[in-house]
């Protein structure tokens, strides 16, 4: 059987290890070491490797779950997680200063991998902070002639990251 495996990207804070651990079958394996940079002023730890956890399908198929570090200078680390990947959840955090802006870096560094297997974006915090819109995401994805799945996401949620996954899966699935 061949690997399952899927890839949670974003900023920092957007919410991935919260995200795999809403729905892993296991224990997540969490690399998190105490900030010290300017994220030291925001959150009090940050993913430096990755997060891992697994989800069981109701077929009895194991699906790894790989959350990857969000800062720019880990993206080492983006490029060895993505290889075996089937596809990408790219999380935003909405009440960062610019999340289009945001949402840009990992479309651009992951081009060449959604290109080849497939994402969708989960949008998080919403509730925090309105001045972006869903309609602002979609109408900025349409700008750069991108058409993927985008969701309004609480990562806490164990129903709202299985929509996720389930809608990359149904993409990848008619793809």
């Amino acid at each position: 059987m061949s690997e399952l495996k899927f890839i949670f990207t974003g900023t920092p804070g957007a919410g991935k290890t919260t995200a795999i651990a809403a729905i892993s079958d296991i224990p997540p394996v969490i690399t998190d070491t105490r900030t010290t940079d300017d994220l030291a002023d925001t959150k009090d730890a940050t993913t430096v490797a990755m997060d891992f956890g697994e989800f069981t399908l109701d077929s009895g198929e194991t699906i790894r779950l790989y959350g990857t570090p969000g800062q720019k200078r880990f993206d080492f680390m983006w490029k060895i997680l993505t290889q075996g990947g089937l596809g990408l959840i790219i999380l935003v955090d909405n009440t960062r200063p610019d999340p289009l802006r945001d949402l840009d870096i990992y479309l651009d560094n992951f081009a060449e991998f959604i290109e080849e297997t497939g994402a969708v974006i989960g949008v998080t915090r919403m509730d925090l902070d309105d001045r972006t819109s869903l309609d602002h995401y979609y109408d900025h994805l349409y700008g750069k002639n991108i058409h993927l799945p985008l969701f309004e996401t609480d990562v806490r949620k164990k129903d709202d990251v299985l929509i996720l996954l389930d809608s990359l899966m149904t993409c990848l699935e008619y793809s």
